[in-house]
């Protein structure tokens, strides 16, 4: 299975539709066989779930989401699992093991003002 996780320095990225890359990890038998880090090339928002797709990833873990960019990884097909945070690693194995489950609140459904007030300053989405 394919794994890929919204990444910065490591780190799952809060926002999956600005993500400037994924970690990709292959995996197999509960374990992280290899780790790729493959950079979106400016791709964004709802385009990313037919990039996703066309690694291969199966999942895709990230801090927040908007509904447009969920309901495009529903129709491709990729499992979504919304509200992480940590190391990217950890959070592949964590969804491996079964301790890491999508969290509805990790989905933003709205687009922020100026200073995020739609979410109380910082919303599940992980930004401003």
């Amino acid at each position: 299975m394919k794994i890929a996780v919204t990444h910065e320095n490591g780190q799952v990225f809060g926002h999956f539709g600005k993500t400037e890359s994924f970690a990709v990890f292959e995996t197999g038998d509960g374990k992280v066989l290899s780790k790729q880090i493959i950079p979106t090339n400016g791709t964004g928002h709802g385009a990313l779930a037919g990039f996703l797709k066309d690694l291969g990833a199966q999942v895709v873990i990230c801090g927040g989401i908007g509904d447009g960019a969920k309901r495009a990884l529903e129709a491709a097909g990729v499992i979504l699992v919304a509200g992480a945070s940590g190391d990217v690693e950890q959070a592949a194995l964590a969804y491996l093991s079964g301790e890491l489950k999508n969290d509805p609140a990790g989905t933003c459904g709205h687009h922020h003002g100026e200073e995020g007030r739609a979410c109380g300053g910082l919303g599940a989405c992980g930004h401003r």
